[in-house]
């Protein structure tokens, strides 16, 4: 098979033994193709949308370097690898724009592990006779760090007082948006997804439900800073469309234009907040940084390990302990220790 900008063609499920080297199959296809793979796999719809861009912009990649995506070997992924850790040149700054370069090690880890399932399956319908990912030169991850932007207490409360008065989301909306961030240290999917008909009552504690990663729920309470707002926010969406509270419908945040808020929109709404409260790292906060900020405040305050994991909805302990390391690195950094005795001989 010959490489081509263009592929063109269709796609022929090659017999056992055959030589695949009749099998084309065009960009169109190709995503086809790609849609069906994920259909084939149990994924949350985040993750679905995740794997769907990594292979697009595999697929892209190939296209700018007249590849055929079903031709290439190892060496092709390790190169587009280190593309993606590289920064952008001068002449590449019109070519797949939307792709953030460069990528950290975890992005280019998870797109490379999108990839090589995605020839997986291809194997699997004959479209190629051994997956090319197979000895990729993958990223070396560090799994005790985070590049994730945390704050403490005293930022919390300047966020909350900050996002009363964002220009775009409004007031009601704002503040509610980002107690609910704060207080629960929920993702920006279980925000975004987040219903009226999920809230409820269980003995004595007012309860939200959230829809987690990898299909799981998890039924939180709502402490009183939260139901506050969240009630005022409420009040004033059914005073504006002259319907009472017990009747409004549908998602439990919407947008100015009444659709329900996508990740987008919260990720701007956090940077502009991050902004107008004066946080220092304003340009770095994004709506993760509000679940590191959840696990740090919850543990300087004494919750256990095993609360705090089930609380944010991590399988695995390490990864709620990731979250700690940052601040206890920070914390007991011996530089302040050689700080004091130099200060002191001065």
């Amino acid at each position: 098979m010959t490489d081509a900008t263009v592929l063109t063609g269709e796609i022929v499920v090659v017999p056992v033994g055959a030589s695949p080297s009749a099998v084309f199959a065009s960009g169109e296809q190709l995503r086809e193709v790609t849609e069906a793979w994920l259909e084939n796999r149990r994924l949350a719809a985040n993750t679905r949308a995740a794997y769907r861009w990594d292979v697009y912009v595999w697929l892209d990649w190939c296209e700018l370097q007249g590849h055929d995506p079903l031709a290439v070997r190892f060496t092709h992924l390790n190169a587009f690898g280190r593309w993606l850790e590289r920064a952008v040149t001068a002449e590449e700054i019109d070519d797949l724009p939307l792709v953030k370069r460069p990528a950290a090690a975890s992005t280019v880890a998870r797109r490379l592990s999108a990839v090589s399932s995605w020839y997986e399956y291809l194997l699997r319908l004959s479209m190629v006779t051994a997956s090319p990912a197979v000895g990729v030169d993958r990223p070396r991850v560090d799994h005790q760090h985070s590049n994730t932007e945390a704050f403490g207490e005293a930022d919390a409360a300047a966020l909350m007082a900050a996002a009363g008065a964002d220009p775009v989301l409004g007031e009601g909306c704002g503040a509610a948006l980002v107690a609910f961030l704060v207080l629960l240290g929920a993702r920006v999917s279980e925000a975004c997804a987040a219903q009226l008909a999920d809230r409820g009552y269980d003995d004595g504690h007012h309860t939200i439900t959230l829809r987690m990663k990898g299909g799981k729920v998890r039924v939180r309470s709502m402490p009183p800073g939260l139901l506050t707002v969240l009630n005022d926010y409420l009040q004033g969406r059914a005073a504006a469309t002259g319907v009472e509270v017990e009747r409004l419908v549908g998602a439990l945040f919407l947008r100015p234009d009444g659709r329900a808020l996508d990740r987008w929109t919260v990720a701007r709404f956090v940077r502009r907040v991050a902004i107008a409260a004066g946080l220092p790292n304003a340009h770095r906060i994004s709506p993760h940084s509000f679940r590191h900020a959840f696990s740090r405040i919850a543990r300087s305050k004494g919750a256990p390990l095993e609360d705090r994991q089930d609380a944010l909805g991590h399988s695995d302990p390490r990864t709620t302990r990731r979250y700690d390391q940052a601040q206890k690195r920070l914390s007991a950094d011996p530089s302040y220790l050689v700080y004091a005795a130099v200060d002191q001989g001065l």
